[in-house]
């Protein structure tokens, strides 16, 4: 036997809504305000600064810039890294980098550009596991195709939106 998991705790969570009868599919937000209503879940005071951390992260995340080139540029980068604590032990933390404060770090910011292409192919990795699994047992002969190269996207994606109107 094992001890659960924060996550198995929420998966449980989730079971007993939709074992309660509520509405399904729905939104995250509708099963967490009928946990809360119904004495399943509530926030422990150590976890605001978790909570107001993760949602300082979203702000962060959601910051632009223009470039001089006239490209909207995310701002604010973060770098996963590991500190050892005193005792020996170790322990994750996220520093965010800005571009425009921080340009002269570097290493760090090519470390985070790194971290975050990892965090898109183990995305893109996932998503082909669960297509390829639906594939062959939720309805085989009628497959979903997906294409992994962003290459065209890409290009596509730095093409203008807006063309001047040229009268000739």
């Amino acid at each position: 036997m094992y001890d659960k998991t924060k996550t198995h705790y929420r998966q449980e969570i989730v079971a007993d809504y939709r074992e309660a009868g509520e509405p399904w599919p729905t939104s995250s937000k509708t099963i967490a305000s009928w946990a809360i209503r119904n004495k399943k879940w509530e926030m422990p005071r150590r976890r605001a600064i978790d909570v107001c951390a993760h949602e300082l992260s979203e702000a962060m995340r959601e910051e632009y810039f223009t470039d001089p080139q006239g490209r909207r540029v995310r701002k604010k980068h973060c770098l996963r890294m590991s500190e050892e604590l005193p005792d020996g032990t170790h322990k994750q933390m996220t520093l965010w980098l800005d571009l425009e404060d921080d340009a002269h770090r570097r290493d760090d910011i090519e470390e985070a550009f790194q971290q975050r292409r990892s965090m898109i192919f183990t995305d893109c990795q996932h998503l082909k596991t669960d297509v390829d699994s639906y594939n062959d047992n939720g309805n085989p002969g009628l497959d979903i195709q997906l294409v992994f190269d962003f290459t065209d996207d890409l290009i596509e994606s730095e093409q203008p939106s807006v063309y001047e109107n040229i009268i000739a």
